[in-house]
């Protein structure tokens, strides 16, 4: 007798609402069966604990491969922090380094994301959601800002290219985000909706660039923006044409594409509607931070199981992830200083 079909993964990635599961998110996950989990400050206290939530997520899901999610970038966007964590730095202090020759800033470049992932693998985590791709344009809203490696849409890509590479070599999965570029915006998508007003030719010569030469990639991440030269009503997470025109299109872009966080304030109507709206644009997985119970709930009766393409495309992202090569971390520590002009004690 032919055994059965297993049922895809919910197309969704969650998160969890502090340091331990409780019994009611142990089994809601168990039911809702996500895809995977991302991890915030709020769950995170020492390694053991973190390491001991990890092993507890995948077990809920009876999948110990499910992919285990964190914004670990360097600079302010961290959720692994000193003591017991380095502080990385952030991508426009590696950026800066291209002034005395692209080389360096590659070679930083890449160190920082080996030993991030060197770090976050060591917890079980399997996705680091970087590199930031986003240009930096000197007036736009600071929600970017150093998390840009600058304002150079080939230096933005060859940086990006390093990270991940870097990534991958520690067995950890990059995210490119935030597709198809945040760094214009006027305003926090975490706040509210930013309009961007660019032409479609300022756009591609530009913001676009970076992800358009780093497609290959196997993971990416939406923005919460309204590009009017493409879509002059619905945020690029929600928007049918900028997925399929630009980020699929233009772009040609063929990774797991994830929502930016659906509790976020740019995106109007229930968390539901933007979970659904989410998944009919065009995206793969609809990503849901907070851990707020009902809206877990709301968008797991929202979303569907992964459809053959994203399945497809997750295949191919895990395909790329092979054992961590070799790697000296205390030489790394060393070089990685050197090459920023630290002093202070390495970690």
């Amino acid at each position: 007798m032919a055994s059965a079909a297993v049922k895809p993964a919910l197309a969704a990635v969650f998160g969890c609402s502090g340091l331990h599961l409780s019994d009611a998110e142990r089994s809601f996950f168990r039911d809702a069966d996500p895809l995977g989990f991302i991890l915030f400050r709020r769950n995170v206290d020492t390694p053991e604990q973190v390491a001991a939530l990890v092993r507890d997520l995948r077990d809920a899901v009876g999948r110990p491969d499910a992919p285990v999610l964190v914004d670990q970038e360097g600079g302010r966007v961290v959720r692994l922090r000193p003591p017991h964590w380095r502080r990385a730095p952030a991508a426009g202090r590696i950026g800066a380094l291209a002034e005395h020759g692209s080389a360096a800033a590659s070679r930083a470049a890449w160190l920082n994301a080996r030993l991030l992932a060197d770090e976050v693998s060591a917890l079980g985590i399997s996705v680091d959601c970087l590199p930031v791709l986003d240009l930096a344009h000197p007036g736009a809203h600071d929600v970017i800002g150093d998390r840009a490696f600058g304002a150079d849409p080939a230096l933005v890509a060859a940086l990006g290219r390093a990270s991940c590479e870097g990534l991958l070599a520690g067995g950890v999965l990059p995210v490119i985000k935030h597709m198809p570029g945040h760094g214009r915006a006027l305003a926090d998508s975490h706040l509210e909706l930013p309009r961007v007003t660019a032409d479609l030719d300022t756009l591609e010569a530009t913001d676009f660039a970076p992800f358009r030469a780093l497609a290959e990639m196997p993971v990416g991440m939406t923005a919460h923006i309204v590009f009017t030269a493409i879509d002059d009503r619905n945020a690029a997470t929600v928007s049918s044409a900028v997925i399929a025109d630009v980020i699929r299109g233009w772009m040609g872009f063929d990774g797991l594409l994830l929502s930016d966080d659906l509790s976020m304030q740019a995106l109007g109507g229930g968390i539901a509607e933007r979970a659904a709206a989410a998944l009919a644009a065009g995206c793969d997985v609809a990503l849901h931070c907070n851990g707020d119970a009902d809206e877990m709930d709301a968008v797991a009766g929202a979303v569907r199981p992964l459809d053959p393409a994203a399945e497809r495309r997750l295949a191919r992202a895990l395909e790329m992830v092979h054992g961590p090569a070799p790697f000296d971390r205390g030489a790394a520590l060393a070089e990685l200083a050197d090459l920023l002009g630290d002093t202070g004690p390495l970690a």
